[in-house]
């Protein structure tokens, strides 16, 4: 279980974030939405232990995150693949820190690139690929070391729109096999209402949980064309119309 209560973090100008608290169990997924500059990518860090708050604590499964841990993976709105490396050696990068053997970690590189539509593209570099293609083996990178949590920055904003919903609904194949809870951060409120089974809306300055939206039908194959996703939407846009 994810935990963070009370979260408040300070840049030199200012104060960004304010008593935010927000809780994940299970394998549940939670979207956080906000207007440009309202600390959502300072919100992941913080969860990720790439960043320490200023007050209150981050805990998963009990255990306060004070640092990166192997146990939380985090899918980067630019990719973050090397390029001096292969696609399967980009995948297997977080493999390899835990100490695991070449062979073997190339093994399982290969498997979950299968799984999300790159076989035989293991020995290709970063630089031949599409932007969605690079996303995948971002995806493939962030689930192979079977993570306890799982974080994305934007992760689909770059992609043009058809690309963006199939790496949605692959990234919900993916995770319907795993089960890893996630925490996305977007500015989309569309990607928020498929992706997220509860959504937080960020708002004010400094930010803090202004909003909150249980989201049932999150993610299902026709979830997009439901009445249902349609009237979360408009309680969306209602709300950062209000908040924003």
């Amino acid at each position: 279980m994810l935990e963070a209560r009370g979260i408040r973090k300070t840049h030199p100008g200012g104060t960004i974030l304010e008593d935010v608290s927000l809780a994940l169990a299970g394998d549940e997924t939670l979207a956080v939405v906000g207007p440009s500059g309202c600390g959502k990518t300072t919100l992941l860090y913080l969860l990720c232990g790439l960043s320490r708050p200023d007050a209150g604590q981050v805990r998963l499964d009990g255990r306060e995150i004070s640092g990166p841990t192997p146990d939380i993976s985090i899918i980067l709105q630019d990719y973050g693949l090397l390029p001096w490396k292969s696609v399967a050696e980009n995948v297997a990068l977080g493999l390899k820190f835990r100490g695991m053997a070449r062979a073997e970690r190339l093994a399982m590189a290969r498997e979950q690139l299968a799984e999300l539509g790159m076989e035989g593209r293991d020995r290709d570099w970063p630089g031949k690929l599409s932007g969605g293609e690079m996303q995948r083996v971002a995806i493939a990178r962030a689930f192979v070391t079977r993570p306890r949590l799982l974080l994305m920055d934007e992760p689909f904003s770059s992609l043009d729109a058809l690309t963006r919903e199939k790496l949605q609904l692959t990234l919900l194949t993916v995770w319907r096999k795993r089960r890893v809870p996630y925490v996305l951060v977007t500015h989309s409120l569309e990607e928020a209402a498929f992706l997220g089974r509860r959504i937080l809306v960020l708002a004010g300055r400094p930010s803090t949980v202004a909003a909150s939206f249980d989201n049932p039908g999150f993610g299902g194959e026709r979830y997009r064309q439901a009445d249902a996703y349609f009237e979360l939407l408009r309680s969306l846009r209602k709300s950062a119309e209000e908040l924003w």
